[in-house]
This record gives C-alpha cells, sequence and structure tokens, in this order.
C-alpha cells in the first residue's frame, strides 16, 4: 500500500466526529478546521496540497497545491504524524449536522469523485484532486460547475454530508434523478450528466431547480437529505433584515405568524 493503513471509530449521531488511531510514524491529512483534539505525541505540520507526490520539485508541489484553489479550498492542508512509540489518536469534526463517510477507496479501484466540499480528512498518500466534466451541460447547470473533487490511492478517506444518507447500487444503465445538491459523491464508473426538467409550469413554478442530476450506473452513489447550500439559504431566508425585521414582517401574514407563534410582547 502506499498510503498509510489506519483504524478508526465514528461518534455521535447528529454531529459527529471520526476518531483515527495512528500507529508509529502514521499520518493523516485533513482540511484546514476540521480538527478536534489530539493525543500528546502527535504531530501537527502545515503542508502544500495533500503532500501524496514526492520528489516533484518546487514547481510540482506549487502545481498540486494551486488546483485546490479551483474547488475553492485553501492552498494548504495539515498533516498529522505519530512520532512516539505506540498507539496515539487524533479526532476531527463534521462541519455541521449529518454524517461522516468513511470511503475505502480500494473497494471503489482507487478512486472516488465528490462534492467539492465534502472531504474531510484521509490517510497520509491519498490524493486528493480535482476531477474536470467534459460535458458542458453539467458544467454550466451542475451546481458544482466543471470542477468536483477526486480522491485517489489505496486508503481510507471520510467524506461529510448534511441530514440523512444514502448509499445506492446502481446496476449496467440504470438512472437515477438526484437534486444536483444533493450528490455526495459517486465510484469513477457512473455516468453523471443534467438533464432539463421539462414543462413549463415546472420550471417556472417548481421550486425545485430547473435541471436534474442525472447518475447511471453501474457504481454506487451517496446521497445526502440536507446540503449545506440548502441549509444555509433557509437560514438566510429566515434571519431579519436591516433594521432588525424579518422578511415575514412587511406583510399582514407575516405580522400574524409572528403573533401566533408569541414572539410579540404586550
Amino acid at each position: 500500500m502506499t498510503a498509510h493503513e489506519i483504524d478508526y471509530r465514528i461518534y455521535g449521531e447528529e454531529m459527529q466526529y471520526v476518531e483515527i488511531e495512528l500507529d508509529p510514524q502514521e499520518g493523516v491529512i485533513a482540511e484546514a478546521g476540521s480538527f478536534m483534539m489530539m493525543e500528546d505525541g502527535i504531530k501537527m505540520d502545515t503542508i502544500f496540497g495533500d503532500g501524496s507526490q514526492k520528489d516533484t520539485g518546487l514547481m510540482g508541489k506549487i502545481f498540486g497545491a494551486g488546483k485546490r484553489l479551483l474547488t475553492g479550498e485553501s492552498l494548504f492542508m495539515t498533516a498529522f504524524y505519530n512520532q512516539v512509540v505506540g498507539k496515539k489518536k487524533v479526532s476531527f469534526a463534521s462541519p455541521y449536522p449529518g454524517k461522516i463517510i468513511p470511503i475505502d477507496l480500494t473497494q471503489y479501484g482507487g478512486k472516488f469523485v465528490c462534492q467539492k466540499d465534502a472531504f474531510l480528512c484521509a490517510a497520509k498518500g491519498v490524493s486528493v484532486g480535482i476531477e474536470f466534466s467534459r460535458k458542458l451541460g453539467r458544467g454550466l447547470f451542475g451546481g458544482e460547475g466543471f470542477i468536483m473533487q477526486k480522491l485517489e490511492g489505496d486508503g481510507m478517506s471520510f467524506v461529510h454530508a448534511g441530514g440523512t444518507t444514502m448509499r445506492k447500487e446502481l446496476q449496467v444503465g440504470e438512472k437515477l434523478k438526484v437534486d444536483t445538491g444533493c450528490i455526495i459523491g459517486f465510484s469513477q464508473r457512473v455516468d453523471y450528466d443534467i438533464e432539463f426538467v421539462g414543462g413549463i409550469k415546472n420550471t417556472i413554478f417548481g421550486g425545485e431547480g430547473i435541471f436534474f442530476a442525472t447518475l447511471t450506473g453501474p457504481g454506487v452513489v451517496y446521497i445526502q437529505s440536507l446540503p449545506f447550500s440548502r441549509l444555509a439559504n433557509r437560514v438566510l431566508s429566515l434571519a431579519p433584515r436591516a433594521g432588525g425585521r424579518s422578511r415575514g414582517e412587511g406583510s399582514i401574514l407575516g405580522g400574524l405568524g409572528d403573533l401566533l407563534d408569541g414572539d410579540n410582547d404586550f
């Protein structure tokens, strides 16, 4: 194996974290901001990119790290190494309510494609890169543009998702239509494309967007019930406007709703 072989345990229900056990000289890489806690004896180091490539020279390292900018991530990642004798543990937390999904890359032919903000952490040696779409429709309307993240190697990786998650195995030619934001990731043989919803009423009044993501087997797909973008939009829609008034306070129904909810003091 080129990636370090790590043991892990996932804790919690709604706000999960993953605890990774490292043998001496083993390491794990993680996105900045996902660290939760670690035992004494583990060294933290900030590195360019994912640190999976060796002896590529300065320009190679800069190019590898620069690709991460295309996915909206930082140039740097954080690596944690066990530098003492005996097993040590380090933990990483999910950034919002949902689930942490362990991905054994050896079970997916050494490659797994996921949403660009889904990656949490992985064994040292796993490559965290970018996946370009060759299809114009997917690039323009797919919600993730032309770029998704790809995890490559033979080690364990961990991705996080919002709400409840589902794992579905698609047979050859089997098609699944999904909201573009609800995709967590899929194995490399799954074909990903965009399909127009169709119908004037659906397009104008449906409220579900005008495109589906279509996933066609064979392969494995992971779906989430609560994408972070959907959660953020719902929170923003209920947030007070400038001046301290919520969006519903400008209408009769909004005021009536506040009265029934007990939001008004007399």
